[in-house]
């Protein structure tokens, strides 16, 4: 490798572990509820406790932030730089309770399965059964078991896979059905999502069963995880484009995509997507469902998709990449035509890891070229210095348009896992070099 470009991604991983220096440290002073346990994430643009939302209020606990949170924590504990920076003790104690808090609060002990949001106290507000939220418990307790070796992580990450099985696979089609009330009745179609499947989830799901099979190394995880492989790779990936789709009705035939109910930008604007649905694909997505699959396939002991990397990854560059001003897209229709130009801090972030991913695998420059040009994007738009953090929503050219620090779908999660990612990819790779 050429000095320059090493000198170059040693100061990209300085400047990311800079990032973490002040974004883990921010979330471990302010997202513990020290109060009540489990964790606060709805902040502003200045790092302060936000006073009021669109929907549900700041001091609210929903299960993706809660178990993001959980995951964050652990994966800094696993990997080995909670220990590294100082923070080792600081995230066992924040595990320890917000553990504590989401098994004491959240499951729910006559249905099973999870609830979708609590009080701050801890009392259930909405106990429906959203298969989203299941996943990241899994994600998160089976991280949790690895990182600590605490029990609870791995036996309930076990039942509610379980459950997900019991209640949520579709036994004729393939697959799982997405939305339910807290009995796991099916929810009604349409803005319910009882009628639709996605990318979206099953891609989440795939993520929560690499993590469980590599903590429970059971062969029932193993064949989950290796059947909704296939059902990703059979059903939800337009072939002809290289992309992925969004939304499925239950025989996976592809269909316009909508808003629902708790998930899918409904909180934000209920109504965007339903005036005009499209069959869209998300860029974010597309590019991070590479890298998840390859880590799927890493842990199962196979070799990564260099194939759908490749094509995925120059269908994100080509499509989802703004060639004017830097940064990724949020969707557009498959054949390359943009229905939404601004720019959200998770597919940003997740897209590093990608972009990253896309030239280990592949071994071509072009990516690693397009990592870094996305870290400078990032670094200057979405960091914001003054609160350790990034921003959630930029207009096109960079533009603030929802600033926040942290909400009920934002925390450590998409940030600091791009930085975890890719600053002990870049280091590993740097080691492998011959000097």
């Amino acid at each position: 490798m050429e000095k320059d470009l090493t000198k170059k991604l040693l100061t990209i991983q300085s400047e990311m572990e800079g990032f973490m220096k002040k974004s883990v440290p921010f979330w471990l002073s302010h997202g513990i509820d020290r109060d009540y346990g489990g964790y606060l994430v709805c902040f502003d643009a200045d790092g302060n406790p936000m006073k009021e939302l669109a929907v549900l209020t700041p001091t609210d606990k929903m299960i993706v932030t809660q178990t993001r949170m959980i995951w964050g924590f652990s994966a800094l504990l696993r990997n080995g730089l909670a220990k590294r920076y100082g923070w080792e003790e600081d995230c066992k104690s924040a595990l320890e309770q917000g553990v504590s808090f989401f098994i004491d609060h959240f499951w729910d002990k006559k249905n099973t399965g999870w609830a979708w949001v609590t009080n701050r106290q801890g009392q259930v507000l909405d106990n429906g059964k959203l298969v989203y939220g299941q996943t990241f418990a899994i994600y998160a307790l089976a991280e949790y078991y690895l990182a600590t070796k605490d029990p609870r992580g791995l036996d309930y990450a076990e039942r509610t896979f379980d459950a997900l099985k019991k209640y949520a696979a579709d036994t004729l089609y393939g697959g799982y059905f997405e939305n339910f009330q807290e009995d796991w009745t099916l929810e009604s179609p349409g803005v319910y999502g009882g009628d639709l499947k996605s990318l979206d989830i099953h891609m989440h799901t795939m993520e929560a069963y690499t993590t469980l099979y590599e903590a429970s190394g059971k062969e029932v995880h193993r064949r989950a995880l290796e059947e909704i492989i296939s059902v990703v790779l059979n059903h939800m990936v337009d072939y002809d484009f290289w992309c992925g789709r969004n939304q499925f009705q239950i025989d996976f035939t592809p269909k316009p995509a909508i808003s629902i109910r708790r998930t899918w930008n409904y909180d934000r604007d209920p109504e965007s997507a339903n005036r005009n649905p499209m069959d869209t694909t998300s860029y974010g997505h597309n590019i991070e469902l590479t890298w998840l699959l390859n880590r799927a396939y890493e842990v199962l002991g196979q070799p990564p998709a260099r194939e759908l990397t490749r094509k995925f990854a120059d269908y994100t560059v080509a499509n989802g990449w703004d060639h004017q001003y830097g940064g990724i897209y949020r969707d557009g229709l498959h054949d390359g035509r943009l229905i939404v130009t601004d720019k959200e801090w998770w597919q940003n972030f997740e897209s590093l890891t990608g972009f990253f991913d896309a030239f280990e695998v592949t071994g071509d420059i072009r990516y690693l070229e397009k990592f870094m040009e996305l870290w400078e994007f990032d670094q200057k738009y979405f960091y914001n210095p003054a609160a350790g953090e990034s921003r959630q929503l930029l207009s096109r050219d960079g533009t603030p348009l929802i600033p926040d620090t942290g909400n009920q779908w934002k925390c450590i999660y998409h940030t600091d896992r791009a930085m975890m990612e890719c600053c002990l990819r870049i280091e590993a790779m740097l080691q492998n070099i011959p000097q």
